[in-house]
């Protein structure tokens, strides 16, 4: 078997959304969980409100066989993948002049962040359609646009942390969002405000909201009845 397939750069981001099935065993998980954090690969465990999954898993690294293999090692320790979201870190076109360490915090980011347990996910793509097609927008215009979209964001500095990756070409959108937060009410705050600037409220489209809360595995495992 492939040993490994190492991105040249940047980190793979696998989003694993699960339900239990009968005879699911928690220590199985666990273990799945720490062999996929060997070296420089991480995985968020979060326990997820309401009926679309139990438990979420965010995995990133530079092997894509490693969260290949926590994919295949959930399932067999009785998991049943609900839902997934497949994209890479990335520094965006309209970002490409920052400065090193953040292109860096970009590329290869540390999660979560400390004080931050409420989480929500979500997919989103830009419009094709008559008279609001982002693709058919100069450069400039998208520039422009988008930096009225990071005004917005950067109101949030201190009760939010985002990790948007790409999709494009890999999963059924072009970015997914990662939101932390120090409570729900931070993530819908950031999320209502910032659909009013004209990128989202003009051109963007979102998939499936996924939402939870971030705690260590064993505090996950104990809330989703897997202890």
């Amino acid at each position: 078997m492939t040993d490994s397939m190492m991105m040249p750069e940047g980190w793979g981001v696998l989003h694993l959304f699960c339900k239990l099935r009968s005879g699911a065993d928690g220590q199985a998980v666990t273990a799945a969980v720490k062999a996929a954090t060997e070296g420089d690969h991480q995985v968020v465990p979060v326990a997820m409100f309401g009926h679309k999954a139990d438990v979420g898993f965010m995995a990133m690294g530079p092997d894509l066989w490693r969260l290949r293999g926590l994919q295949r090692d959930l399932q067999a320790a009785g998991l049943e993948i609900v839902d997934s979201y497949v994209s890479i870190t990335e520094i965006s076109e309209y970002a490409s002049g920052v400065p090193e360490p953040m292109r860096q915090a970009r590329l290869y980011p540390i999660f979560p962040p400390e004080n931050m347990p409420a989480y929500c996910f979500y997919p989103m793509g830009k419009r094709r359609i008559e008279g609001a097609n982002w693709y058919r927008l100069s450069f400039d215009e998208r520039l422009e646009l988008m930096h009225e979209h990071g005004k917005s964001g950067r109101n949030f500095a201190g009760r939010i942390v985002q990790l948007i990756t790409g999709s494009t070409g890999l999963d059924d959108y072009e970015w997914g969002v990662s939101l932390f937060g120090r409570s729900p009410i931070d993530l819908k705050d950031c999320v209502y405000t910032m659909r009013f600037d004209l990128a989202s409220a003009r051109y963007a489209d979102f998939g499936p909201f996924y939402s939870g809360l971030v705690a260590p595995l064993d505090e996950v495992l104990a809330h989703v009845g897997l202890a």
